[in-house]
């Protein structure tokens, strides 16, 4: 068969495949052009979610009608000065406009700020008609209609108008937040679906820029993230482990500006995370990492969605360790939504049904208002126990006894109004044996005790395994276990390291290891899914050292240990353990949260509870 050239229509409708998946991809393309060419206000419309026209309107720097006549040409480019190794803009590859006109109706009209006329260039699938005169305002206005007419086959593959709108509504917010400087606004058919005006350029206007985006709930439940080493520098904002999604959707990262979706990253935050959210909740993160272009490739996907870093383990590191750090130094603090949940639920008219009602009583050993005994054992005072206190702290977990005894009792009026000036307050009372409710200057906090105690716990083992070697259980007869020679020569690299966390490997030949001795903590273990998986686990590049699965492993049964040897729901504690529990929690990073994700304490502002009962 003979070779033979493909004709220009026909390769600019094969690259448009990459480049114009849908809809939202036109949208970011021509978008990303407005702020390439300095624009201040960006106004997008679009008809049946942007399957028959989008229209993105700028006032950038404009062009001239020779200008026009090379945009709509195949790699030619205005942003390329320094070379694929210093890619400052966001498009450089200019591929996206010439891809457009070559499976839609595409109309182009610009004007320069300083010139006087204007003129307008039109492309339908891959004809071109034009330059000629036309009436502009300064900037460019790009109208597209009738997306993948040239190529019906696309057209199968388009989703409903909601999905498509929601994926524009998704891109233009992305983007958005990136650029606080812009003005952005999003119209449908009927209405207009976004508009964020414009903000200052510096950190502030940035975070009224994502509270914009994101909603003033983030805003409030969020720590400000600043960290840098090595000439990489990472902003942003996080989320409180408390306050989380059920999707990662609401991640958002960025490099030099530019919106990317990249899997190391995500997994950093998994990383940065674990241990303190719930299983299969997501923080809410927005980071903007900027480094020199130079240590970027962002040239790999036509779609520049992807990016790939020179050290990837460094951008991991950094990422792991400043929000873990920022995270600790944050102190104990409980995310608004759960006191805004608690708040509509004291509301007048919120109910349960006779069953959920009896449901709880059965749970909980509720009694009714008129019929509560106030000396039973379903309420607690701080100072309703008579028994004997010593008796009592023979029972006691280390942790909590250790705690009692540097918290003497005390009844002095003066040093209860100083605890209250505590983060968490004095404890004023043990409601249903498994609640501590405490007293701050201007809130009330309530802890789930056998939460807080497991954090404690829980951290209290961490430390204990970071500081020194852990235990190993020598096998009487060594494991061999096959593997290719790259999983192999990865597991011996590594093989320091995973000593110090009990697992002793050695060579044993060629695509062979022999393991000695396996973590004492993990008890009976499948030693050869263990050594596939760090295997898997280091090739793959899911980390810098080689020990994150068999760390993780190590945490989860500390875990379950900590949840055993914690305080337990239901157990009555005096003031004094009380007290040390909540010094203990605001000297304990991270919490505000369980090793298993869920809140250990809400707190309910005295401004909330005025507002209850009408008092403001």
């Amino acid at each position: 068969m003979q070779i033979r050239r493909l004709d220009e229509i026909t390769v600019n409708q094969i690259a448009a495949g990459e480049v114009v998946e849908r809809p939202a991809s036109v949208i970011k393309e021509l978008v990303e052009n407005a702020l390439d060419a300095g624009a201040t206000r960006v106004e997008v419309s679009t008809a049946a979610g942007g399957k028959t026209y989008m229209s993105v309107v700028d006032n950038g720097h404009g062009m001239t009608g020779d200008d026009l006549q090379l945009a709509i040409s195949r790699h030619c480019t205005s942003k390329m000065e320094h070379g694929l190794s210093a890619i400052q803009s966001l498009g450089f590859r200019g591929e996206a406009l010439p891809s457009i006109g070559s499976v839609a109706k595409l109309s182009l009209t610009s004007r320069q700020h300083d010139g006087t006329d204007g003129a307008r260039i039109d492309v339908e699938g891959g004809t071109v008609s034009g330059p000629k005169p036309s009436a502009s305002n300064p900037g460019t206005r790009v109208e597209v209609r009738d997306l993948f007419y040239a190529t019906p086959a696309r057209l199968k593959f388009m989703k409903s108008e909601r999905a498509e709108s929601t994926a524009i509504n998704d891109v233009i917010r992305r983007i958005a937040m990136a650029a606080p400087a812009v003005g952005f606004s999003l119209s449908g058919t009927e209405r207009q679906i976004l508009d964020f005006p414009k903000c200052s350029a510096d950190a502030a206007g940035r975070k009224k820029r994502i509270a914009q985006v994101l909603g003033q709930e983030f805003t409030d439940n969020c720590i400000e993230l600043n960290v840098e080493r090595d000439g990489v520098s990472i902003t942003g904002l996080i989320s409180l482990p408390s306050y989380h999604r059920g999707n990662a959707a609401h991640q958002y990262a960025y490099v030099n500006g530019r919106p990317i979706k990249d899997r190391q990253i995500l997994g950093a935050l998994r990383g940065a995370y674990s241990d303190m959210l719930v299983r299969d909740r997501f923080p809410v993160v927005v980071l903007f990492i900027d480094i020199d272009p130079a240590l970027v490739d962002v040239n790999v996907h036509p779609a520049k969605a992807d990016v790939r870093f020179r050290d990837p383990g460094l951008v991991r590191g950094l990422i792991v360790s400043g929000i873990r750090h920022a995270l600790a130094q944050e102190g104990v603090r409980a995310s608004t939504s759960a006191a805004s949940a608690m708040s509509e639920a004291f509301k007048p008219g919120f109910h349960v049904n006779n069953s959920q009602h009896q449901n709880i009583e059965s749970q909980r050993g509720w009694q009714r208002p008129l019929e509560q005994d106030f000396t039973s054992h379903s309420y607690s005072s701080a100072n309703s126990f008579h028994e004997d206190p010593q008796s009592r702290m023979s029972d006691m977990p280390p942790v909590v006894r250790d705690l009692a005894e540097v918290s003497p009792r005390t009844d002095n009026t003066e040093a209860s109004r100083k605890e209250t000036q505590f983060p968490l307050g004095a404890a004023r009372a043990q409601i249903h044996d498994t609640y501590i409710v405490s007293q701050t200057e201007n809130s009330v906090v309530i802890v789930d005790q056998h939460a807080a105690h497991e954090r404690l716990v829980f951290e209290s083992l961490k430390k204990a395994l970071s500081e020194r070697v852990m235990p190993s259980q020598m096998l009487l007869v060594p494991d061999i276990i096959d593997l290719n020679a790259d999983e192999a020569e990865a597991l011996l690299v590594v093989s320091n390291e995973l000593e110090r966390f009990g697992l002793l490997i050695e060579s044993f030949g060629p695509g062979a290891i022999a393991v000695r001795g396996t973590p004492a903590i993990l008890g009976d273990t499948d030693t050869h899914s263990l050594i596939r998986d760090l295997a898997g686990d280091i090739l793959d590049g899911g980390q810098t050292d080689g020990t994150l699965r068999l760390k993780d492993m190590i945490e989860k049964v500390a875990s379950t240990m900590a949840c055993h040897g914690s305080v337990r729901a239901g157990r009555r504690m005096r003031n004094e353990e009380m007290n040390a529990l909540l010094r203990q929690m605001e000297a304990t990073p991270g919490s505000s949260t369980c090793n298993h994700g869920r809140p250990t304490f809400i707190e309910l502002q005295l401004a909330d509870m005025e507002r209850l009962f009408g008092r403001r």
